[in-house]
């Protein structure tokens, strides 16, 4: 297994065996190097396998390399294989849509219909995504409501599909964009504010591709996102 600086290392273990490790990626942490220097500090790529990385005798294992990603201002459960062979196995499971997964969402208004499913293509270019043309592609989120609040609702959702940013387009193209969200809509458009995107990777469940055993594993919801609950009570 792998060896364990937990004293040393902020990033939390939510889930470990022979192939994977999962981990609580903290708000406002790159999932993998940025392309761009302006993003400075390390990613958690580079943290977990500074802290993470199988050893022994002295000599490191195989790498821990990123199954999937979650945006920088996204909380919550990711998974990491241990070695290019593990990564590809559960790479193949989402891509398969086998994986499950399932976000808790802060989202501006009252969402009138309980439960619900949004089927609405997303573009990679940031104008007009929700344009039937070149480029888009099929995008479906299934959601349910939780709770309402006093100026916006609680949901639990589920992305089917795997699109960047598909659930904040999604929200959007319903009315209710998530609150906090500043990439696409203007926040100063709405009174209740968030330091960041209000969206948490709740759950991750799948069948381990190795030993076929269901796996599930759960992140609480973040302190930031707890804290503001408390603030806007009923």
């Amino acid at each position: 297994m792998s060896k364990r600086f937990t004293s040393q290392s902020p990033i939390k273990v939510l889930y470990e065996d022979d192939q994977f490790m999962a981990f609580y990626k903290p708000a406002g942490l790159l999932s993998v190097p940025a392309s761009v220097s302006a993003e400075k500090g390390k990613s958690l790529d580079e943290m977990v396998n500074e802290f993470y990385r199988e050893e022994k005798d002295g000599v490191q294992g195989a790498r821990l390399h990123p199954c999937h990603r979650l945006d920088k201002e996204t909380s919550g459960v990711i998974f990491f294989a241990k070695g290019k062979s593990n990564q590809q196995l559960l790479m193949n499971l989402f891509h398969q849509r086998f994986v499950h997964k399932k976000y808790i969402v802060f989202v501006h208004g009252r969402v009138n219909r309980p439960a619900g499913t949004i089927n609405m293509p997303v573009k990679d270019s940031f104008e007009d995504k929700f344009a039937p043309s070149k480029g888009a592609k099929d995008a479906l989120t299934k959601y349910r409501v939780m709770e309402f609040r006093k100026n916006f609702t609680i949901v639990e959702a589920e992305p089917v599909t795997g699109r960047t940013n598909q659930l904040r387009l999604h929200f959007k193209g319903i009315g209710h964009p998530i609150v906090g969200e500043n990439k696409y809509i203007f926040r100063k458009d709405y009174d209740l504010k968030f330091k960041r995107t209000a969206l948490h990777a709740a759950e991750i469940t799948f069948k381990h591709p190795v030993t076929g055993k269901p796996v599930k594993v759960e992140a609480k919801l973040s302190a930031d996102m707890l804290n503001f609950l408390e603030r806007n009570r009923r």
